[in-house]
């Protein structure tokens, strides 16, 4: 089960249409006209996934729960107190429970969609958040934000339905907001790229899947996650500068020939790095903001990525 919205392909597509109508204005740079040629691919690899718009819809629906909860749970175990002294206003920590309140609302639109079809939604599953302080809750905040965004517009491709394209795209442009909050509300750069990135159906889970202790029967997705992928212990994978080389730990390292860096703006979408399991990886040049890593058997000349290609992954980095 998938994620949803093809929000970039149209943007990309929509201004490449102006700039051949319109003679006065500036075409696309050559660049961009790659990042377009990327998402082109990436729809023909969504739709060849076999999934149905109720699929991307439950897919939806189970990372709407997992959002939802882990507000609920972590509001109910952090006072307001404790934001307020990670240096957030009173106005921050009302935005912050109110993102919570907002996860809920997207949860009961899907659920009556998904019912409308015919279908059983999803219910939610079993978490762990593996919550100690205010702090974490709101770091892993920004990445599951980060994660929801991906998600949509990874899903997005795959929607043959025009009304239920416009609920994905409804809940995107939400998502989006809730991570520009969360990365002004904690300092660091609100847009940091021109474009944001998006993630397979099966990517997004293996994201996901790491929080989730158990589902319900007939809750469970059909996806499977790649094997996992984190930093060597002691990084901070919030600092981490391009350049610099980092260390990777997994149990397809042996399998693995490069490191694979996805993120909004680059051309083809990936730059992909020689990995060595004993010295890791370089970070490359030109990266910034939220960065999804994965170890990869191959590195396709035209930064393509694909799920056929990845042995581990992925993990996140905040690249500046």
């Amino acid at each position: 089960m998938p994620s949803l919205t093809k929000t970039l392909g149209v943007v990309v597509a929509g201004l490449a249409a102006v700039a051949s109508a319109l003679p006065g204005h500036p075409k696309l740079t050559r660049s961009q006209l790659k990042v377009h040629e990327h998402m082109k691919r990436q729809q023909a690899a969504a739709a060849a996934s076999g999934l149905t718009d109720v699929d991307i819809l439950q897919f939806a629906l189970t990372l709407e729960w997992l959002e939802a909860t882990f507000y609920q749970q972590g509001f109910a175990k952090f006072p307001a107190s404790d934001f307020a002294a990670l240096g957030l206003t009173q106005q921050e920590i009302t935005d912050l429970i109110n993102i919570g309140a907002s996860e809920q609302a997207h949860v009961q639109l899907l659920q009556s969609a998904i019912a409308q079809a015919g279908v059983k939604p999803v219910q939610p599953c079993t978490y762990n958040f593996g919550f100690t302080d205010a702090a974490g809750m709101v770091g892993t905040a920004a990445v599951l934000e980060s994660v929801g965004v991906s998600a949509y517009l990874g899903g997005g491709p795959l929607i043959t339905d025009k009304s239920i394209l416009g609920t994905a795209a409804s809940i995107l442009t939400i998502e989006a907001r809730h991570q520009t909050f969360i990365r002004v509300a904690t300092k660091i750069a609100a847009v940091p790229q021109p474009f944001d990135t998006a993630l397979s159906p099966k990517q997004v889970f293996s994201l996901a899947a790491p929080f989730i202790a158990s589902c319900p029967e007939g809750s469970n997705l059909i996806l499977t996650a790649f094997p996992t992928l984190t930093m060597a212990a002691g990084a901070n994978a919030n600092a981490v500068q391009a350049g610099s080389r980092i260390q990777l730990q997994s149990d397809a390292t042996a399998q693995a020939s490069f490191c694979a860096f996805t993120t909004g703006g680059v051309p083809g979408g990936t730059a992909f790095t020689a990995f060595d399991a004993a010295t890791g990886c370089e970070v490359p040049q030109g990266l910034a903001g939220v960065v999804y890593v994965n170890l990869v058997s191959a590195a396709p000349v035209n930064g393509a990525i694909s799920d056929d290609i990845i042995l581990a992954g992925p993990t996140v980095m905040q690249v500046s």
